[in-house]
């Protein structure tokens, strides 16, 4: 049996580390470069994200439909394209600033830098450069939707169901790795030759692999370099259950519109459960270069260290493939049910998040280590969460519900990240005191504990709705 399931598994990894090396780019930059530059707010990072977040939600509620309309080769180059295009557009967002603001146009990044310092009023720089980041921050949205329907959709095509979770935590630990990876890369870059050039450069690594894409995917029965047995394992549960997408063909069922997706309650827990845990882990992505600065001190190149540590224990997060397996073959449970003990696991462990703060007292390597574990239960319990699509709902309407998901996420994430923003501007200007905690330590505190608790009271809810396995 040939493997070729699996070059395409690492090609939707890498595809993933690009999208969060491109997400990341603004939180690493903004605190030492970009807001001293534009003079903005925990309040003003706080809108920008805020607005990417619901941008995205609004996106990825059409990305999914537009995958599974225009298929998953097409609608994956569409997708990254879009969202490199928006990366690299971040870089001019200064130059257009300055230009806005003297009407004198120098497509010099530098040239641009020293405008700004000589326009008097602040609250216009502030205004005009949010604005112009929203704007770069939508087109990135826009392509960014498209990734995780497309990757969950081809994952879908090219793998069984046994094996749709593990081979999700592998492409799923890209956005690990791009995270990991992102400090070392963009801060130097940013430190060397100015952030402009930091998105510039992460910005084009998408353009790239746009060429592998289209050179090596392929539907598995067209593929050459997928052999009959190969094509029969990953197609084995046909023999399994009554297939869908062959009832479809026969006219004997309708293929799902996108209305009928909202009919399902399954539709409506993994949504659910989407909505509960995604805003916790942007808030750890776009926050804790921050977090970092405010509480512990450490600014620019010194985060480099603590961050790529978190990050590395996020890694643990490709257990989360291999635990339902393990329940499905050694103790004989169904997809879905294996799916759910594996999830119940690991939202226990957001729990250490309600130590962070505390024991930050003793150390910052405290809560760095704590939510690099609280973050890597996170990763498990996504590459699971996604994976019950893929097991409850047939081929053609995966990536509409994943999309659905991924919508309800973003829109807790537009909250989290807004109020985010103002909390910690407010703990500061009040000295807001909170459990002896006082200011943005105190701000940061009331977040953890929030997330903390968010795991186990999505799996309560979606295993409410979806008390046992039943494909749609």
């Amino acid at each position: 049996m040939t493997n070729y399931r699996w070059v395409i598994c690492a090609l939707l990894f890498f595809a993933t580390t690009i999208n969060y090396l491109d997400r990341q780019v603004l939180s690493l930059t903004w605190p030492n470069f970009i807001g001293p530059e534009f003079g903005w707010t925990n309040r003003d990072y706080g809108n920008i994200t805020a607005w990417f977040s619901i941008l995205y939600a609004v996106c990825m509620l059409f990305a999914g439909r537009f995958v599974d309309w225009l298929d998953t080769k097409k609608g994956f180059l569409w997708a990254i394209g879009i969202w490199s295009i928006g990366a690299c557009l971040h870089a001019f967002c200064g130059i257009a600033t300055a230009g806005t603001l003297t009407d004198t146009w120098l497509f010099s990044f530098s040239g641009a830098r020293e405008l700004i310092k000589t326009v008097g009023n602040v609250g216009q720089v502030v205004n005009i450069s949010v604005m112009f980041f929203i704007f770069s921050r939508f087109v990135l949205a826009l392509g960014e939707a498209g990734n995780f329907p497309a990757a969950i959709k081809a994952t879908a095509e090219y793998f069984p169901k046994k094996d749709r979770a593990f081979s999700t935590s592998i492409f799923n630990s890209g956005s690990t790795i791009g995270a990991m990876v992102a400090p070392a890369c963009i801060l130097y870059i940013a430190a060397a030759w100015g952030w402009e050039s930091a998105f510039l450069i992460i910005g084009a690594l998408g353009f790239i692999w746009m060429g592998f894409w289209v050179f090596f995917y392929k539907k598995p029965e067209a593929q050459p370099k997928v052999n009959a047995a190969e094509l029969a394992y990953i197609q084995q549960d046909k023999d399994s259950y009554p297939s869908t997408e062959d009832k479809i063909e026969k006219g004997q069922v309708h293929k799902l519109s996108f209305l009928d997706c909202f009919k399902f309650k399954q539709t409506w827990a993994f949504a659910f459960g989407k909505f509960m845990t995604d805003g916790v882990w942007w808030f750890y992505l776009f926050w804790m270069p921050k977090y970092l600065q405010s509480v512990f001190h450490l600014e620019g190149t010194a985060q480099v260290f603590p961050l790529t540590v978190l990050y590395t224990i996020v890694m643990l997060s490709v257990i989360g493939g291999w635990l339902p397996s393990y329940f499905v073959e050694k103790k004989g449970m169904n997809p879905y049910d294996g799916r759910m003990r594996a999830m119940l696991i690991f939202a226990f462990f957001p729990l250490l998040a309600l130590f962070a703060q505390p024991l930050g007292s003793y150390s910052y390597w405290f809560p760095v280590v704590i939510i690099g574990i609280a973050a890597a239960a996170h990763q498990a319990w996504s590459a699971n969460i996604f994976s019950t699509v893929g097991d409850m709902f047939p081929k053609t309407a995966i990536a509409t519900v994943i999309g659905i998901g991924g919508m309800a996420g973003g829109l807790a994430s537009f909250f989290i990240q807004k109020g985010a923003g103002k909390l910690f501007d407010y703990a500061g200007e009040t000295e807001l005191t909170f459990l002896g905690y006082t200011g943005e330590p105190a701000g940061y505190f009331i977040v953890f504990i929030g997330g903390a608790l968010a795991y186990l009271i999505g799996w309560v809810v979606m295993k409410s709705l979806v008390p046992k396995y039943k494909p749609v």
